[in-house]
């Protein structure tokens, strides 16, 4: 891709965007909670391979000592300049602010936190007007394809920020989901990872003689019989597995994204045939009241011990805290069922191309993600390292959550960050959620066939998402 793109193909191209980013796209949990949830959880808190060329050749021991240092170092404490930040999770970044400013004080910092659509939309509104965005800008991963046509990001690849030499201590989705689909620029630094989490009741598994270590319950839901009958038996016992009825087909959905790098539809699988007859089944017994535990009803349902698991990315536990502190130590985090790795949210720092201070920008932007004083900040308040050597570093790998009695969960954390597959995003994306989503909830309604079901979504999606796909492809082509 070059930037020799003209003003009126930009305009064209804003238009497109604007128009499929009226919603947020893929959804975080449910239905009913789609961009809502996202921004709720991130402020109160495989179908895809890269394509990038690989070296057959092994570096010298020189150039990879060299690549080694280049990675761990902090930028130039004599770099000046005024930063303006848009953020949106009001909890840290003021303390990270002056942490910040602290160790680079030839740097004024400027934070605006706002709230979570409004600083998209914002966003938006400022670069399609060619000025008044920020110069680092927090974006959640389900925004990111609002601003991805167009150069109007810039590329972290290139000079003068090389951030290329940070991915090999990235684990591949977290990377992978802050480019373009065609793995040609990286729009967003990787900073957090949100891995799916199924958190519960421990204490009340255990009085039903359910397993209730999270190690071994982990193991038994891997099983779709095993799931199952646990479902049966909180049912039995009036208690409901999680929130929404539709849980796994949307998780399952959300692991793979809706296209790859070419754009093909990637949820026609056999995995989500399997997963939509489990859900199904699962909403058959009664699995889920098809709320949010945030919400009056939800509330009352969890102080009750009638909703006795919550599905959420890491930042889980942060929610489950604030909402619930009578219930500390009560709680446990595990993997979700069977065989699901999912991203669930996330979100990145963007250096808009219109901004003025760039290398001041990148100074902070790089502090944040790679100062260990930084991450000691942000693991404060749930927020997952996306480094890993952040998260092999003892003071955080055996940090123990005395809410969720003790466990070590930044562990289970990592260990769940390893295993999901790599997807990409992009602007079409809403359109997919919606024909998929809709699809679902008739299924679910109907009972209709999951194979057939899952083979007319993606005809679906290819037919009336020809235009936009077409358009998309290419936009990345100029």
């Amino acid at each position: 891709m070059t930037r020799k793109t003209s003003n009126l193909l930009w305009c064209v191209l804003l238009v497109f965007v604007l128009i499929l980013s009226a919603c947020s796209s893929a959804p975080a949990t449910s239905t009913s909670n789609n961009a809502a949830n996202n921004a709720e959880a991130t402020a109160a808190t495989d179908a895809g391979t890269t394509e990038a060329a690989t070296e057959t050749t092994e570096p010298a021991a020189g150039e990879t000592a060299a690549a080694d240092t280049a990675a761990t170092e902090l930028p130039s404490k004599d770099i000046t300049g005024e930063v303006t930040v848009w953020a949106f999770n009001e909890q840290v970044f003021d303390e990270i602010g002056t942490a910040f400013m602290a160790e680079y004080p030839g740097i004024k910092l400027k934070t605006v936190v706002m709230p979570f659509g409004d600083l998209h939309d914002k966003l938006q509104t400022t670069i399609a007007a060619g000025s008044g965005a920020p110069d680092v800008a927090e974006v959640e991963m389900y925004q990111l394809n609002r601003y991805m046509a167009g150069h109007v990001l810039e590329n972290l690849l290139e000079e003068p920020y090389n951030a290329g030499k940070y991915k090999d201590l990235v684990h591949p989705f977290n990377w992978e989901r802050w480019m373009t689909p065609d793995s040609s620029e990286l729009l967003g630094m990787p900073w957090d990872m949100t891995p799916g989490v199924y958190y519960y009741r421990a204490d009340i598994f255990e009085e039903l003689g359910l397993p209730s270590d999270p190690a071994e319950l982990g193991e038994y839901i891997q099983d779709e019989e095993n799931f199952l009958n646990l479902v049966q038996i909180l049912k039995a016992n009036g208690k409901y597995f999680m929130e929404w009825n539709d849980g796994p087909a949307v998780w399952a959905g959300d692991e793979v994204g809706y296209f790859d790098k070419d754009m093909n539809w990637t949820r026609n699988t056999e995995k989500m045939v399997k997963v939509l007859d489990i859900t199904k089944r699962g909403q058959q017994l009664g699995w889920a009241p098809h709320i949010g535990y945030a919400s009056d009803e939800g509330k009352q349902l969890v102080l009750k011990g009638d909703l006795v698991g919550v599905v959420a990315g890491s930042f889980g536990a942060r929610g489950l805290q604030e909402t619930f502190p009578e219930l500390a130590g009560k709680w446990r985090a595990t993997r979700l069922p069977v065989g699901i790795n999912v991203g669930m949210g996330g979100s990145s720092f963007v250096i808009p191309a219109q901004s003025k201070n760039k290398e001041a920008a990148w100074a902070y932007i790089q502090w944040s993600m790679r100062s260990e004083n930084a991450w000691k900040i942000w693991t404060k308040h749930s927020i997952q390292p996306g480094y890993k050597d952040i998260s092999s570093l003892d003071w955080y790998a055996n940090t123990k959550n005395e809410y969720l009695g003790g466990q070590e969960e930044f562990k289970l954390y990592e260990q769940l960050s390893n295993d999901i597959p790599i997807k990409h995003l992009t602007p079409v994306d809403n359109k997919g959620w919606e024909i998929f989503i809709a699809a679902i909830g008739d299924a679910l309604a109907k009972n209709t066939d999951s194979k057939t079901v899952i083979q007319k979504i993606g005809d679906d999606v290819m037919a009336q998402a020809s235009k936009e796909i077409a358009a998309f492809k290419k936009a990345m082509q100029e």
